[in-house]
């Protein structure tokens, strides 16, 4: 049976955030997780993508092993109960569905503000965790290649990446909307992870905004207000802060609520205190709306307005889905010559031993020019040999017809007792 290319998603166009919070991987989970699967199902193509949008499974098997592999997702995560969770994923078990969803979040077609150019690197950093356990064999290594490429393509020949339109630009923009009315509004950044980065880079945006950021390690806090022009606040110093800032933008990983309503009912607040969660799983109790003057906003409601930017990105989407489907289709043609590659091997392996036997039989008394010239006139009737079996197995290969072919080319030559090297 042929292995196929299979994935399983779940993101937030099938599950709200407190379902992506619980399932939610980080790099650690992500390791133990491939070297599970690497170990049960003896998988070398596998690939892991989790953000705060999507948890995603990829791989290559003969038989769908989603549900299993679900259930290795709930023993890293401690979930007794994850069975409960299974409707919230989406399956793909055809190749070309998987590939093409592949294809789809890669490019950003599936993001929650689209053409957000974060995936692209999340997507790296995914193939490179998966290489580093050798889980990424010739038919993944080409796969994810073929997609950076097409990435590539889709920056030079559209306007799709074009602009900042992404989720922490769209954090900006409610920001915007929400502060029109106040004087230089008071902002804190609480974690600069990628996320945070990009918040924190994206605020040039906001020219009349006091901004400062904190940060668990400092160094990376001080090395990004030097660039942006922020104030820094120790961590240890973070709690009055907030209570100073108008809007708080929280993107931390934690496993508990960062900012809960006990907190917040602490601070005197005088209007109003926007809260913004960028984090899954969220570091905001959704409870602290219940404090007055209060408004919090997460990832799941963030919504980026209809600007010329995310119109021109929309208006670009046809072209990056015709790219899509080149390189799909590209991809798939060398797929289907894969499956002939053992084949023209093996037949090349037994058409050299049979011409390597003559030569020991027939040439072993020839002196070096005349070995020389027996040994160029068999390799060049070997070469004409194959010409014909492999072009017809080639051409077999684009009509889906290879299985056909092969076993007429392994029967007429005997290729089952062929070992390859």
């Amino acid at each position: 049976m042929q292995v196929k290319f299979r994935a399983l998603s779940l993101s937030h166009k099938n599950a709200p955030v407190q379902i992506r919070e619980i399932i939610s991987l980080d790099e650690k989970a992500v390791h133990g997780i491939l070297l599970k699967i690497k170990d049960f199902f003896s998988l070398n193509d596998a690939l892991i993508l989790s953000t705060c949008n999507r948890t995603e499974v990829y791989y290559s098997h003969d038989q769908d092993i989603s549900t299993e592999i679900i259930k290795l997702i709930g023993l890293e995560k401690g979930l007794t109960d994850i069975v409960n969770y299974l409707e919230y994923f989406e399956i793909f078990n055809d190749d070309r569905a998987a590939i093409r969803h592949l294809f789809r979040v890669s490019m950003g077609l599936e993001a929650q503000v689209v053409g957000d150019i974060q995936i692209s690197n999340q997507v790296k950093r995914a193939y490179q965790a998966s290489a580093d356990l050798n889980m990424t064999g010739p038919f993944l290594h080409r796969l994810m290649h073929t997609v950076f490429f097409t990435n590539k393509r889709i920056v030079q020949e559209t306007a799709f990446r074009d602009g900042a339109a992404s989720l922490s630009y769209a954090a900006i923009e409610l920001i915007e909307s929400l502060t029109s009315n106040t004087f230089e509004p008071r902002i804190l950044l609480i974690g600069v992870g990628e996320i945070g980065e990009d918040v924190a880079k994206n605020m040039v945006h906001l020219p009349t905004a006091k901004v400062k950021i904190t940060n668990r390690t400092q160094g990376k806090a001080d090395t990004i207000a030097a660039e942006m022009g922020f104030e820094v606040v120790p961590f240890e110093n973070c709690l009055e802060a907030m209570e100073e800032a108008d809007v708080i933008v929280c993107s931390i990983q934690r496993s508990e609520p960062f900012i809960t309503k006990e907190l917040v009912k602490k601070f005197q607040i005088n209007s109003y205190k926007l809260l913004v969660d960028l984090s899954v799983p969220r570091s905001i109790e959704t409870s602290v709306e219940d404090v007055p003057g209060v408004v919090l906003y997460n990832v799941d409601n963030i919504r980026s307005k209809a600007s010329e930017t995310l119109e021109k990105r929309l208006a670009s989407v046809p072209k990056v889905e015709e790219i899509i489907e080149e390189s799909i289709k590209e991809f798939f043609d060398w797929k289907k010559e894969m499956i002939a590659s053992p084949t023209i091997n093996k037949l090349k392996q037994s058409l050299e031993q049979i011409r390597q036997e003559e030569m020991a039989r027939f040439a072993k008394n020839a002196d070096k020019k005349e070995y020389a010239v027996i040994d160029k006139i068999t390799k060049s009737m070997m070469q004409k040999i194959l010409k014909v079996p492999v072009v017809q197995l080639r051409a077999a290969c684009q009509r889906d017809q290879a299985e056909e072919m092969i076993q007429i080319i392994s029967d007429l030559f005997d290729l089952e007792k062929v070992k390859t090297e």
